[in-house]
């Protein structure tokens, strides 16, 4: 299968390279492409990532998350990938997944599978922070209520999406909390999501833009942003 990673990057400049060689690293069975998609990065990551020969997109201005693996869709889908794979490009994915991750979508069990710290927790060391493990156990009580689907990750950015989802998501995909809104927005229209268990790592370097007040301001909006697609 023809499988491409999306790697949004914003302000990575210290961990480009090092993501790099974890892609050079797979040794799987798939045939395994990237594209950087540098969201408007005020750091040296553009430079990097032109110095270096490596394949990318330069967003002029910062779309956020969303906006920057919709771009990562759009490229996967005018280009016939069979699989995208959301890849964070703080090195906190595990590309010796990536295999696993696919899986579900080969066999045509499943649309998307999302990589997850929680069905096996025995698999990943690092657990995330006590706040966010409690925000994502709400989200998914509440994906489960409102979908009747047990997603126990719901917040993983570590997922693989076959063609008709890299379809979908090129045409629409949430900006605002999108790793909750696309599953709710997936599981509305009848495809398929699962789940397989993963190992993620701290992030590499840098520093996440993740703060407290932000953790709450997100536990806030996101049931409030589920609710309207769920029923819009």
């Amino acid at each position: 299968m023809k499988v491409l990673l999306i790697i949004p990057a914003y302000n990575e400049e210290e961990n480009i390279l090092k993501v790099v060689d974890m892609v050079k690293s797979y040794d799987g069975k798939h045939e395994l492409d990237y594209i950087f998609v540098n969201d408007g990065s005020s750091d040296k990551t553009a430079k990097i990532l032109e110095e270096n020969n490596l394949n990318h997109v330069n967003l002029t201005t910062n779309l956020g998350i969303g906006g920057a693996v919709q771009t990562g869709y759009k490229y996967a889908f005018e280009n016939d990938y069979d699989v995208a794979i959301q890849f964070d490009g703080d090195g906190q994915h595990d590309i010796s997944y990536v295999d696993a991750i696919v899986e579900p979508l080969e066999s045509g069990e499943a649309n998307m599978c999302i990589g997850t710290r929680y069905l096996d927790k025995s698999e990943s060391e690092f657990q995330s922070t006590h706040m966010r493990r409690l925000g994502s156990s709400i989200i998914s009580t509440l994906i489960n209520l409102l979908c009747h689907t047990k997603i126990t990750d719901p917040t993983s950015g570590f997922r693989a999406a076959d063609k008709e989802v890299i379809e979908f998501f090129a045409k629409q995909y949430p900006t605002d909390y999108p790793e909750p809104e696309s599953a709710v927005r997936l599981l509305n229209q009848n495809f398929r999501v699962t789940e397989v268990p993963v190992s993620m790592n701290e992030r590499m370097g840098g520093v996440t833009s993740i703060s407290p007040i932000k953790s709450i301001d997100y536990m806030i909006k996101v049931p409030l942003a589920l609710f309207i697609d769920k029923f819009r």
